[in-house]
C-alpha cells in the first residue's frame, strides 16, 4: 500500500511586507496602471469637459477640489501617477538590458519607491 501524497497547504500569505522591492514595484505598477486607466481616466475627461465648458463649471469644480478631504484623495492619485511614471521608466531601462542584475534591479526598485513618494510630497506640498 502506497502512502497518499500530502495535500498542499491551503494558506497563502498575501502579505506584501515580505516581498522584495522589485516585487512591490511590480505589483504597485500594475495596480496603479489599472486604477489610472479604469476609474480615473473617464473622471478626468469628464472634469476637463466640465471645467472648460463654462466659468460656472470651473468655479464649481475649483471649490470642490479646494476641500481638504479631496486634497488628501488627490495625493493618492498623484502617487498613483508618479509611481506608475517612474516604474515605467525603470521597466523601459530593464527592456534595454540596463540594470538587469539582482543588485542594480533591487536598487532601481528602491529608487522608484522613493521618487514616487518624493514627487507626491513635493506636488502635494505645492498644491496644498
Amino acid at each position: 500500500m502506497s502512502a497518499a501524497p500530502k495535500p498542499r497547504p491551503k494558506y497563502y500569505d498575501l502579505n506584501l511586507a515580505h516581498l522584495p522591492p522589485p516585487g512591490l514595484v511590480s505589483i504597485f505598477h500594475r495596480i496603479s496602471g489599472a486604477l489610472l486607466f479604469f476609474p480615473i481616466l473617464p473622471v478626468a475627461l469628464y472634469l476637463l469637459q466640465a471645467t472648460l465648458g463654462s466659468e460656472a463649471g470651473w468655479t464649481r469644480w475649483h471649490d470642490f477640489f479646494d476641500r481638504p478631504p479631496v486634497k488628501v484623495a488627490m495625493l493618492g492619485v498623484i502617487w498613483l501617477y508618479s509611481h506608475h511614471f517612474f516604474a515605467g521608466i525603470r521597466y523601459l531601462l530593464l527592456d534595454l538590458h540596463i540594470g538587469v542584475d539582482k543588485a542594480p534591479a533591487r536598487a532601481s526598485a528602491v529608487v522608484v519607491l522613493v521618487l514616487g513618494a518624493l514627487a507626491t510630497l513635493l506636488i502635494g506640498w505645492r498644491a496644498w
